[in-house]
């Protein structure tokens, strides 16, 4: 996956989809305050170890912690109208439109009492970039990515045992292909504007959050990261 990364940036272009850009139209501005908000976005691939570091990071700096899967998944145990869409989506192995995504990190948005949001697993894919760029017109502060090669997420993901279905080596390999072809691009795209910070994931859990907390003490207000961090050799 490294070397997936190390390809340099990617080429993507500022073309929104239209269903994106119908999206957009039909937001009311009003209702969201971008500039107030400050916000890190929380990438890498499955088994690096993502869930753990926001836990800590929202705890220690203050963040609220939205995580893309977990509201989609709460949204599913709603059994609103969009819940049982999703399901569908999920059980068609299909992906979620990008707008119902931002939708639903809108609304937890406004909710937050906080100001300051660390997004896990957002944006995934070049449709949730355009949707994030367009829609929320939010600028992150910073990419965290946590780099774990493929070999270390498929026995960390193998030696899970919590019983679920998707943990077997075929269906990680999946998850790690669609990983590589979809978020790599995304994490290329914002290192190419000076905004990913690269954390080693395959060290113990508290070295790992070590480098998360030099990171994060490098933001110096808004959208501002200290001198010493800028730039990031994937």
């Amino acid at each position: 996956m490294e070397a997936a990364a190390e390809a340099g940036a990617t080429g993507i272009k500022s073309v929104v989809p239209e269903e994106v850009k119908q999206t957009n139209s039909d937001q009311d501005a009003g209702e969201d305050h971008p500039s107030e908000y400050r916000v890190v976005y929380v990438l890498g691939g499955p088994g690096s170890g993502k869930s753990t570091q926001c836990s800590k990071i929202s705890s220690e700096f203050g963040f609220s912690h939205l995580s893309a899967g977990d509201l989609l998944q709460k949204e599913v145990e709603s059994g609103s109208e969009e819940g049982k869409m999703i399901r569908d989506l999920k059980k068609e192995g299909k992906l979620v439109p990008s707008e119902i995504v931002v939708k639903l990190l809108q609304q937890a948005m406004r909710r937050s009492e906080s100001k300051k949001f660390l997004i896990d697993g957002f944006p995934r894919n070049e449709e949730n970039l355009a949707a994030a760029e367009n829609i929320m017109k939010i600028e992150p502060d910073a990419i965290l990515f946590f780099d774990c090669s493929e070999q270390e997420a498929m026995r960390r993901l193998l030696s899970r045992n919590q019983g679920r279905a998707d943990d077997n080596a075929e269906t990680i390999r999946n998850r790690l292909k669609v990983y590589s072809e979809s978020t790599v691009p995304v994490i290329n795209y914002y290192n190419s504007k000076g905004k990913v910070r690269k954390i080693d994931a395959e060290r113990p859990i508290d070295e790992v959050y070590q480098s998360v907390k030099e990171v994060l003490s490098g933001i110096e207000g808004k959208g501002t990261v200290k001198e010493e961090f800028q730039g990031c050799a994937l």
